[in-house]
């Protein structure tokens, strides 16, 4: 009976998942964002996320520890000097699964896992975004706003255009009769 045994085993021997779990472990701390499989990045996180804790505190002999997992001395000097010290205030979560859709040749369902931490898009995103008005017709200026119009409203704004310019040429011939240039003698 298998009372209590809930972690996947990912169809390998506990040698070879412990080995590719070491492996993908060097992989997202190097490069702090990996593609796999939805089953194995939960697996990873099981496996990493107490290493990085491990981290936080910088002895020898945690040090020791994550070195005799991980089999790895640039992955070990990576983890405690720079991941250790984003991570310090955070009491645990240190990754994050973000699913891409299914694989094209087997449908294996697939993932990024990445370290929290370092994601610049997600972490910029309450300071980007600028505040709407909802009175604004203005879409931008230039190639972009042209680009994303649809075609009802590039005829409208070429609409508008013409009328514009059906207006200047007007004031241009008013301005030619004599009596515009009779006021602009007296002032």
């Amino acid at each position: 009976m298998r009372h209590n045994k809930k972690n996947n085993h990912l169809g390998r021997k506990a040698a070879h998942r412990d080995a590719m779990l070491s492996n993908m472990a060097t992989s997202l701390i190097m490069h702090k964002r990996i593609f796999t499989t939805v089953p194995k990045a939960k697996e990873l996180r099981k496996f990493v996320e107490p290493i990085i804790t491990k981290s936080k505190e910088d002895t020898t002999s945690s040090r020791r520890h994550v070195f005799s997992i991980l089999q790895n001395k640039f992955a070990v000097t990576e983890l405690f000097q720079n991941i250790s010290q984003k991570v310090a205030d955070r009491p645990g979560g240190y990754t994050r699964i973000i699913k891409t859709g299914y694989r094209l040749g087997d449908n294996a369902a697939m993932c990024f896992i990445e370290l929290v931490d370092y994601n610049e898009n997600m972490l910029g995103d309450g300071a980007a975004k600028k505040a709407k008005t909802r009175r604004s017709r203005r879409k931008g200026s230039g190639a972009a706003a042209a680009a994303t119009e649809p075609k009802a409203a590039k005829s409208a704004a070429k609409k508008a255009d013409e009328v514009v310019e059906e207006v200047q040429q007007s004031e241009a011939t008013a301005s030619d009769t004599p009596v515009a240039e009779e006021s602009a003698a007296q002032e």
